[in-house]
């Protein structure tokens, strides 16, 4: 425990510090001398930590930390989950590539190793204890956008995963179409951003339809933001599956990009 809470706050001190020490060095602005390297970081806390695939959830509150390192086209992308007790819940290290860039049409692909970790009991020298075990999985993504107006696209997306470990799901398909709404002016300060979207999972012989959405509500040149996802089953036979679940997010992002001058 004092383990995984030692990780956790370095991963927090290190976001923190190297986010900052970037406002220093690197800018937004003077686009004749600019360098194509950028990087962000963003914290969320929330009440319910719900995955990628909306229907896999931690189940409690969980902090995730997002890290974006890249140059034109390509970047490294980690992102750390845990538990808000200190107990890592997963951790993914993405590798994407922006393979088409056009004025109305995007395509991305990626790749990544993940692992997930779970609490089991083990009895060792008849001494019962609880541990902490990863689970490993190999994954790929295609993720083309299709831009209608400046904030509004759509975007079918693509998951595959791959169970590497014995008493894992083997062969996780994870098909999803999402509309994206972005900057709907409430006021001359607050915009808001809907995500919805329907997706179908597959997860070895077991399947499911679901729809969810992702509310966000951001203020401009403010760090903070907050968002709420929902996810509501259609129909599933997926062990596990929960009919309908939600939460709340609060959002810190430290300046979403920088472009780094020469």
């Amino acid at each position: 425990m004092n383990f995984t809470k030692i990780i956790l706050s370095s991963i927090l001190i290190l976001f923190v510090q190297f986010s900052f020490s970037q406002k220093t060095k690197i800018s937004s602005t003077d686009n004749s001398r600019q360098n194509p390297a950028f990087f962000a970081t963003t914290i969320t806390v929330t009440t319910k930590g719900i995955s990628t695939i909306p229907n896999l959830t931690l189940g409690k509150p969980a902090a995730i930390f997002d890290m974006i390192l890249g140059k034109k086209r390509l970047s490294f992308e980690p992102k750390f989950r845990f538990a808000l007790d200190g107990k890592p819940w997963s951790f993914q290290f993405w590798w994407r590539y922006k393979l088409i860039q056009k004025e109305k049409f995007n395509l991305n692909i990626g790749a990544r190793p993940n692992f997930s970790f779970k609490t089991k009991t083990a009895t060792i020298n008849n001494v019962t204890n609880e541990v902490i075990v990863a689970q490993r999985n190999l994954g790929g993504e295609v993720a083309p956008s299709y831009y209608i107006t400046e904030n509004i696209s759509l975007i079918p997306y693509y998951l595959y995963l791959y169970g590497i470990d014995k008493n894992t799901t083997k062969n996780t398909n994870f098909f999803a179409f999402r509309t994206n709404f972005t900057n709907i002016s409430i006021s001359d300060y607050i915009s808001l951003g809907i995500i919805p979207q329907i997706y179908y999972l597959k997860m070895d012989s077991a399947d499911g339809v679901y729809f969810a959405s992702t509310f966000s509500l951001q203020k401009k040149n403010f760090p903070f933001s907050i968002s709420s996802m929902f996810n509501q089953e259609i129909k599933s036979n997926i062990d596990g599956s929960q009919h309908f679940i939600w939460n709340v997010s609060l959002i810190y992002s430290f300046n979403k990009q920088f472009i780094k001058k020469q």
